[in-house]
């Protein structure tokens, strides 16, 4: 059989089961367009974010203002999409922190061992006792306002999660038999983990990233709307929301439609998340 042919086995049955599965195929879809957001964001909305009119404020929405306008008449659909940007930055870099930090340490406790293993796991477990949330909020307070503080933040708060599932993979993997033949027939320890251990132990730890960016981007969300963020008129998601909520009675959709792209988002992480776990 030839490789195009091959490829082409492989590829009919996952198109037949995307198309069989709906809702991760609108997970896909929402997050492209996510994606157009963070890159090319006039392409979906060519207003201006931080400007309005007065006479335009407290639009409900309609087909000129598809999520309505706010309180100074600002389109509140472009603000949203502008938005993402600099929410979705402080969400990536909180989650490459901890990943990066987490996965090292846990691969440091699950290769080395001994006493290494025995503080680094005590460390974990001393952190995972705290709600990620209430850790962050203990760090941002200390580092003081700014998205890049909350992402930092965000980031210590998730370290503990991948620590533990990197020093659970990385003792499978330390056990498995072409592990032992590396080592016994003297192959450097950094050459091993870079060439078995690492590749062997990733595809959970990948996994565990879509997770936890979808709880990062409600955690980064929740420190900017308690005002640790972005501070208006910026148009960051958690202050989109933390202004409209002196307005919720009269105009739902400042906060209603804002609130509803994060958790759209949060889901679609979600459903993906679970198709890269198998589920």
């Amino acid at each position: 059989m030839s490789t195009s042919a091959y490829r082409a086995t492989l590829a009919g049955p996952t198109v037949r089961g995307w198309l069989r599965r709906p809702g991760l195929l609108l997970s896909c879809l929402f997050l492209l367009v996510v994606a157009v957001a963070v890159t090319r964001p006039s392409l979906l909305a060519g207003a201006d974010p931080l400007h309005g009119q007065i006479g335009e404020r407290l639009r409900g929405p309609e087909a000129a203002y598809l999520f309505g306008t706010d309180h100074l008449g600002r389109d509140l659909f472009a603000r949203v999409v502008h938005g993402a940007r600099l929410s979705l930055a402080a969400t990536g870099l909180a989650v490459a922190l901890g990943a990066v930090t987490g996965t090292l340490l846990g691969l440091a406790a699950g290769y080395r061992g001994g006493v290494v293993d025995a503080v680094l796991s005590r460390l974990t477990d001393v952190l995972l006792a705290i709600p990620s949330l209430l850790l962050s909020l203990a760090v941002v307070t200390a580092l003081g306002r700014g998205t890049v503080n909350i992402a930092v933040a965000v980031g210590v708060g998730s370290i503990a999660a991948f620590t533990r599932l990197a020093r659970a993979e990385v003792l499978r993997v330390r056990r498995s038999d072409y592990v032992e033949a590396a080592q016994a027939i003297g192959i450097p320890w950094w050459e091993v983990v870079a060439r078995h251990v690492l590749p062997n132990s990733a595809a959970p730890v990948l996994a565990l990233v879509i997770v936890e960016f979808a709880m990062a981007i409600l955690s980064v969300a929740s420190l900017s709307f308690l005002g640790y963020g972005a501070q208006p008129p910026t148009p960051e998601w958690g202050v989109l929301i933390a202004e409209g909520r002196d307005h919720l009675a009269t105009s739902w959709w400042m906060t209603t439609l804002p609130g509803l792209t994060v958790v759209a988002l949060v889901v679609s992480l979600n459903r993906i998340a679970r198709a890269v776990q198998g589920r």
